[in-house]
């Protein structure tokens, strides 16, 4: 037995269970589904982001934290557009589509349901499946975030936001300036319910341009 490889990982379990964002949302799993939840709850409490009637697409989506939170914030008309390559239990005024959004198809039923019309925000949390190798894991991250970045250009309104999970690291200060030229204010947030020694910042941009 690797008596050094077992220790780590019971060391890891006893960080992962005394995490308070993880007993809160273990607690409430129907309202919170994750940690993200309490993440987004921060990032809004400081740029306030949402607002009643809205329409949101929300990106990497299960296991529905984000989307349960913002689902919240948006009042009885608004609703949200989720789509992930994993499963996700129903939210209500959630459309959740099991795919990859850059599947024609699973493109193709959100178009169908915006019926020509543009979303206010695009959400994503979108991640790769983690080597633990930066050097592998950030242009990973980078190429999902290029991807949801592109959606705004199609879907997103006049003045509307941006919010995006991604790595800090090599890339990231070019494809922070590429959101920053299409957005009128960008700002990087880190909220406490991200773990300290995890790479992972969110952008946050506001007042699309284009």
């Amino acid at each position: 037995m690797n008596f050094k490889k077992n220790k780590k990982s019971k060391k890891w379990l006893k960080n992962y269970f005394k995490d308070s964002y993880i007993r809160k949302a273990k607690r409430n799993i129907n309202k919170f589904r994750s940690r993200s939840w309490f993440k987004l709850e921060e990032i809004e409490k400081k740029h306030k982001i949402f607002r009643n009637n809205i329409t949101i697409i929300d990106l990497g989506s299960s296991p529905g934290g984000w989307s349960s939170f913002a689902a919240s914030k948006i009042g009885k008309k608004g609703k949200i557009i989720a789509c992930d390559i994993l499963p996700m239990n129903p939210i209500q005024k959630v459309y959740f589509y099991q795919g990859n959004i850059c599947n024609s198809i699973i493109l193709n039923k959100i178009l169908r349901i915006l019926n020509k019309t543009k979303v206010q925000i695009i959400m994503s949390d979108m991640s790769p499946n983690i080597s633990g190798i930066k050097e592998i894991d950030i242009p990973r991250i980078i190429h999902l975030n290029e991807i949801a970045l592109k959606l705004c250009y199609s879907l997103l309104e006049y003045n509307g936001s941006f919010l995006i999970k991604t790595f800090q690291g090599k890339g990231l200060t070019k494809y922070y300036n590429k959101i920053s030229s299409v957005f009128k204010t960008t700002k990087i947030s880190k909220p406490n319910a991200s773990r300290s020694q995890s790479c992972e910042i969110y952008i946050v941009a506001k007042k699309y341009k284009n």
